[in-house]
């Protein structure tokens, strides 16, 4: 059966993004976005809610951009064939390899994994990766946590009132003091 992730950027202090609404902290050097495309690779589909989906909107044209370094053009190569499922109340479409899901996150999650196909089912967005917490279908937490506090804003953990056993299964330091933890939820 197909894995479900949820990774995403993170402060030390556990947002996902400042009370402001930034995260222009989780910028990667090459070394931290060299691991991300590598990611990626694991990917067969990515879930996201409608903010993530509209952030990384840009990469679906931005094989056009000749500013672009090769591991970007890596990034995007990856990134725009990928599919993609958008939870979103207030779009009516999307663009390229997404489509707007038809159900809610456990009944995506539950479809996709009776599907045949290669690779784990990623969840980006907190407020998705919540829904998905509570149903108990996260398989693996990974963080990639930057050396910031910022203070608050939205949690990269949903707030429940549910344990959850994990078990240590990487962890890889980055030359900028970024730390990779990944986690896999024991049942």
């Amino acid at each position: 059966m197909r894995s479900v992730t949820y990774s995403m950027g993170v402060s030390l202090d556990g947002y996902i993004v400042g009370p402001d609404g930034g995260f222009d902290w989780t910028a990667p050097d090459e070394e931290v976005f060299r691991f991300w495309i590598d990611e990626i690779r694991e990917v067969g589909v990515h879930l996201l809610g409608r903010r993530l989906y509209e952030t990384m909107l840009y990469w679906e044209s931005a094989d056009q951009d000749p500013s672009l370094d090769d591991a970007m053009l890596e990034w995007a190569a990856l990134w725009k064939p990928l599919p993609k499922v958008v939870f979103s109340t207030t779009l009516s479409e999307v663009q390229g390899s997404a489509r707007l899901a038809s159900g809610s996150p456990a009944e995506e999650i539950e479809r996709l994994r009776a599907e045949p196909g290669e690779g784990d089912i990623a969840i980006g967005g907190a407020t998705l990766a919540a829904q998905a917490a509570a149903s108990g279908l996260i398989d693996e937490y990974r963080a990639v946590v930057y050396p910031v506090l910022v203070g608050g804003g939205v949690p990269f953990f949903p707030r429940h009132e549910r344990r959850v056993d994990l078990a240590l299964v990487e962890t890889r330091t980055f030359r900028s003091g970024v730390v990779y933890l990944r986690h896999r939820v024991t049942r």
